[in-house]
């Protein structure tokens, strides 16, 4: 068994390794020293007023990054929420409003994954039901709409616009 004075000499020898992803638990450390390590790191790198506003400058535009990758996953096809979590994170090794944040979105979280589990599974399966139903009828009435009428003027223009801007999309059928 290591001693506080070994174990802080290990955290200070492998604090570099543990940041750049050493978080498999292959190499027997536990999570407790694994985290002590990053927060070393950490520290170091904000005890210089120099490198610690680098630090805060880079920490900031990588969280804010992944961040906004979420928002954006979240219309489109992608994990967004685990983006999202994961933006505010990294933001959250910097900012306590990040902190704060992330605990309160992973609190709604964890109540929605409970409430999801609670709910009884005749009403889970007609919710799903429902929802494709409702998917089909309005996959349905958008296709007799453009069978019937055609394409509608202004999505015709506005997919003509974008074909001048990118040659690779098709044309409307």
């Amino acid at each position: 068994m290591e001693t506080d004075a070994d174990e802080s000499t290990t955290v200070e020898a492998g604090a570099a390794t543990a940041f750049a992803g050493d978080v498999s638990a292959d190499d027997g450390t536990p999570p407790r020293v694994r985290f002590r390590r990053l927060k070393a790191f950490h520290e170091r790198l904000h005890a210089n007023p120099l490198s610690g506003m680098i630090t805060k400058i880079v920490v900031t535009a990588i969280g804010a990054l992944v961040l906004l990758t979420g928002l954006v996953m979240i219309v489109t096809p992608g994990p967004g929420i685990v983006a999202i979590v994961l933006g505010l994170a990294i933001l959250a090794s910097e900012w306590p409003w990040a902190e704060r944040l992330m605990h309160r979105v992973r609190d709604r979280a964890r109540r929605a994954a409970q409430h999801a589990r609670d709910l009884d599974p005749a009403v889970r399966r007609r919710r799903t039901i429902l929802t494709a139903v409702a998917a089909v009828l309005v996959v349905g009435g958008v296709t007799l709409y453009v069978v019937n009428f055609g394409w509608p003027g202004w999505l015709h223009d506005g997919w003509s616009w974008l074909q001048s801007h990118l040659a690779w999309i098709p044309d409307l059928p």
